[in-house]
């Protein structure tokens, strides 16, 4: 660990001359990373000087001690090594957590794709239970949300709902929502009281940004139509509904909550640009670790992630097994205890694999 953090002290200098060059700010891309990494390099030095001091300390106590004749000052240096020792324990493990290296995709904007599965019209009330869940806790973060697409069902469920959530460190906080997420309540349309069980699936993509991907206009077939709302009904009598399809893979997209087919349009890349960059991303990780698999899941939409029991007031996380009965309140947005859960399991399992610390 030492030799690691000798490394990135030598970077660190590199880094403080770096952003003294004036020329600097005029690479936009350069000086974000640059001032990125050195923000995240600042706080480990002054973790790693701290730890550096303690170790002074402790070593100039044992030597009091071993020279020291005075039973009292022997006493006192006794106590401040014991002292000494477990700041130094604790300083250890948050240098142990700092040497992770972040995800680089941390930082970036997602969208949000809920969509209903198995349980009807049932399914389709939960997806819109998930998206004011997720969006209750983006209000308490400052997050900025905006719907992209929404399908709706006559009781006022989603069949599917794709909105963007954007502000500090979204997708890190959020890219673990992936996956299948499963309801088991006595549904409002159920009048004999029995607890029915129905599936909505979540998928978290990072936002691309223009520098991350780039899609050639001759490889998409734009159609525009008429949007229409529940049921059938024509919501709007222009052709502004858009559907875009990315030819090399056959991926589709649709939006057509804006009247103007322009805004529409711009949506829909969004939306398509977030799940080819997020099909490169997930190429270039089987890449690296093709026999790696993370402890808290794949985020493949297959798999079922947690479990909402409402007659129990129950939650629980499948992939850490964790258990809360606090189902109400996670419902109204309170998350930070699931996602700081998931969180340390992700750290300790980069940690284990990753080697650091050693």
């Amino acid at each position: 660990m030492i030799e690691k953090l000798k490394a990135l002290e030598a970077r660190y200098a590199e880094l403080e001359t770096a952003i003294m060059d004036p020329d600097l700010p005029k690479d936009p891309k350069r000086y974000k990373e640059t001032m990125q990494e050195h923000a995240r390099l600042a706080e480990l030095m002054f973790a790693y000087h701290s730890y550096q001091k303690t170790c002074e300390n402790l070593e100039s106590a044992r030597a009091m001690m071993e020279e020291e004749s005075d039973h009292e000052l022997r006493e006192m240096a006794r106590e401040e090594i014991h002292r000494l020792g477990s700041e130094k324990e604790e300083q250890e493990e948050r240098l142990k957590i700092l040497l992770v290296p972040p995800d680089p995709m941390d930082s970036k904007d997602i969208i949000v794709e809920i969509r209903a599965g198995t349980g009807g019209d049932e399914a389709g009330l939960f997806a819109a239970d998930l998206y004011r869940m997720y969006t209750r806790y983006g209000e308490t973060r400052h997050w900025k949300q905006e719907i992209i697409t929404a399908n709706e069902t006559e009781l006022g469920g989603f069949k599917e709902i794709i909105f963007s959530l954007s502000g500090k460190d979204v997708y890190g906080t959020m890219k673990y929502e992936s996956g299948g997420h499963r309801v088991q309540r006595v549904p409002e349309t159920e009048s004999g009281g029995r607890i029915h069980t129905s599936a909505v699936t979540v998928a978290v993509l990072p936002e691309a940004e223009d520098t991350d991907i780039q899609i050639n206009p001759e490889e998409l077939r734009v159609d525009v139509y008429r949007s229409s709302g529940p049921g059938g009904q024509s919501v709007n009598t222009t052709d502004s509904a858009v559907r875009i399809t990315h030819l090399p893979t056959g991926m589709v997209v649709t939006c057509q909550d804006e009247k103007s087919q322009h805004k529409n349009r711009a949506k829909a890349l969004r939306v398509l640009k977030a799940r080819l960059f997020e099909l490169e991303e997930q190429r270039k990780a089987e890449e690296r670790a093709t026999a790696r698999k993370s402890q808290i899941g794949s985020g493949d939409r297959s798999e079922r992630i947690r479990t909402y029991n409402f007659p129990q007031n129950r939650v629980t996380d499948h992939r850490i097994n964790l258990t809360l009965y606090k189902l109400d309140s996670v419902m109204q947005g309170s998350l930070d205890e699931l996602f700081d859960a998931l969180k340390v399991t992700a750290r300790e399992e980069v940690m284990r694999t990753e080697g650091v610390g050693g």
